[in-house]
């Protein structure tokens, strides 16, 4: 295991690892055990007790964060026509067709999410080895597969953040940057675990949250206590 810096090691001691904290106590405690000169990211993960290997398990989608993430994500586009005009008008930063799926095959990936509207997913899907591994597929469950491309770019460009759970059943989604007001921070976090309440699958058995924790890009977690605040 790497050894931790000595930072580290000093913003540790702020947290007591035994205590699960109200989240405004937790979202105070990240921002004060952020020791990196840059405006860090602020992330929520949550444990979940579901089985990922079964299909009506799996737990994946979008959501728009009130307050965004602090992050302008590149927006590219997959359309043709009209789709494409209505694709530039909306903001995105690339629009395009077999133009773009050749620079992506010759190793450009200067964007951050994709929308494709479905009638080039036969081409897109082609991609599918070097995106897949990135995370960078569209997908009807996160939206990026759609005919409405402007309200696709409109929402990437608000603040929406996709989010999947791994074959361990942990979730990490970025709520925000230390700079953001703790408020902010505390409304993002509701909305992400509120939604997580939403996605819980029927067949899930057992205790479904049993673990949320949040922390800043090189910071120590600091665990959540879930019943310190109400979901809307």
């Amino acid at each position: 295991m790497a050894k931790k810096g000595k930072k580290y090691l000093e913003a540790q001691k702020l947290v007591d690892r035994s205590q699960a904290y109200n989240v405004a106590e937790a979202v105070e405690l990240v921002k004060k055990t952020n020791f990196t000169k840059f405006d860090a990211s602020v992330e929520v993960a949550f444990r979940l007790g579901v089985d990922t290997r079964k299909n009506d398990q799996q737990i994946r989608g979008a959501v728009v964060l009130p307050h965004g993430t602090g992050k302008t994500q590149k927006v590219l586009v997959f359309a043709k026509g009209e789709k494409a005009k209505e694709a530039e008008a909306a903001g995105a930063d690339f629009v395009g067709d077999a133009d773009l799926i050749a620079k992506i095959n010759q190793g450009w990936f200067d964007f951050d999410v994709i929308v494709a509207t479905p009638d080039m997913m036969g081409e897109v899907g082609k991609l599918g080895r070097v995106l897949g591994p990135k995370g960078l597929m569209p997908n009807p469950k996160t939206g990026t597969v759609t005919f409405d491309v402007e309200k696709a770019v409109n929402e990437i460009k608000a603040g929406k953040v996709e989010y999947r759970a791994d074959k361990a059943g942990n979730v990490h989604v970025p709520i925000g940057k230390v700079s953001f007001d703790t408020d902010k921070l505390v409304e993002n976090f509701t909305t992400m675990y509120d939604t997580m309440l939403k996605a819980k699958p029927a067949a899930a058995k057992g205790t479904y949250v049993k673990n949320v924790a949040v922390t800043s890009t090189m910071g120590p977690g600091v665990k959540v206590d879930p019943s310190t605040f109400t979901v809307k």
